[in-house]
């Protein structure tokens, strides 16, 4: 199993921190808000490659830092860690990507991890001049990592489509060792796009069971297209302790949400087109503002975070034995990648890194 963090280039707090289409930094930091400047970034990034994790995600959207930008300072401030940038196909030339993605690679000596997010949110999609239907997205997704991996393979790359052509793409030097590529969609245009061009499946933290049939459909089509794809979830985390401690832990994450807040977050989180969000807010559709247990959907999976968080919206949550478990579950079904995070996203670190991933230490 391989253990990733995260790296919130949309600020941190000790209280659940919407940003991206959920809450804003305007809303809910009772707790006090931590901007995501560069020596905060640099603190995460550096504490997380000490605890042992193999990587970091970035998110990509308008409420965040630019994840090119901040990962390329941060291979300065590290040594081993690698960085999971995530990009948007259609906003740059395939071609450039291809480029940028290689001289990262060479830069940081190996440490690119690509992570392709389609888009969901129409208002986000259309501030950068994207007005493609949902469907067409991943289809025009499709098309960008063909070219992509066509520039990467060293010989000039034709291709010719609905969304794109280009004559001779590649690239002055191809990578040596090839960014691995992720990407994560829950739609019926997405599944195909995963099976026949990237590395890893992602999946939001649904419960086990949901999660185990997207396994098989996913590898289902891939096998139809001759392949096999790795799988990985993103998830939050409360580790701690003891079960009570994790929970309290939860509890106060719960009370300190304003209900306006929740309402808000429900109002913009239920316009998005993505399947995927609408699996989320399924999730915790039935909160009636009980408390945090209300709000644990399998045991041990808890989905307060996404009263006001869009994305990832669950957390795994309980003593570090009791959590361990649960990543052990997740792994019978399939999963070898767990993306991970919490809040605050520098102390939870620490708690997961110390109290859980020495129990996979070999």
């Amino acid at each position: 199993m391989r253990f990733h963090w995260f790296l919130p280039t949309n600020g941190d707090s000790r209280q659940l921190v919407g940003g991206g289409h959920g809450l804003t930094r305007e809303h809910g930091h009772q707790g006090g808000f931590r901007e995501p400047d560069i020596e905060y970034l640099a603190q995460i990034a550096r504490s997380a490659e000490q605890l042992g994790f193999e990587a970091v995600l970035t998110p990509t959207g308008t409420w965040c830092e630019d994840a090119w930008l901040v990962t390329a300072a941060l291979t300065r401030e590290t040594e081993r860690l690698k960085f999971l940038v995530a990009f948007r196909p259609g906003f740059v030339s395939p071609t450039l990507a291809a480029q940028m993605a290689a001289t990262y690679q060479r830069l940081s000596r190996g440490r690119l991890l690509l992570n392709v997010v389609t888009g969901g949110e129409p208002a986000e999609q259309r501030r950068f001049g994207d007005h493609l239907s949902h469907d067409d997205r991943y289809a025009r997704t499709a098309e960008f990592l063909q070219i992509v991996r066509g520039a990467w393979s060293g010989t000039p790359y034709d291709f010719k489509g609905e969304h794109y052509h280009v004559d001779g793409a590649t690239v002055s030097i191809p990578p040596d060792l090839l960014p691995q590529i992720y990407f994560g969609g829950s739609s019926t245009a997405a599944g195909p796009v995963a099976a026949r061009h990237v590395d890893v499946y992602l999946t939001w933290g649904e419960p086990p069971e949901q999660v185990a049939a997207k396994v098989a459909w996913m590898r289902e089509l891939a096998a139809e297209q001759g392949r096999e794809l790795r799988f990985g979830i993103r998830l939050h985390v409360i580790s701690r302790d003891t079960e009570a401690a994790a929970w309290a832990e939860a509890e106060r994450l719960l009370e300190a949400l304003d209900p306006a807040d929740i309402a808000r977050a429900r109002q913009v989180l239920g316009r998005s087109e993505s399947v995927g969000q609408q699996r989320m807010l399924n999730l915790h559709a039935d909160f009636d503002g009980g408390g945090a247990r209300s709000l644990e959907i399998h045991p041990g999976l808890w989905a307060g975070v996404g009263l006001v968080r869009g994305g990832a919206g669950t957390a795994l949550v309980g003593s570090h034995a009791r959590v361990a478990e649960l990543v052990e579950e997740y792994a019978a079904i399939g999963i070898e990648e767990f993306i991970l995070s919490g809040y605050p996203h520098l102390e939870e670190a620490y708690w997961f890194g110390e109290g859980v991933l020495p129990r996979f230490a070999g």
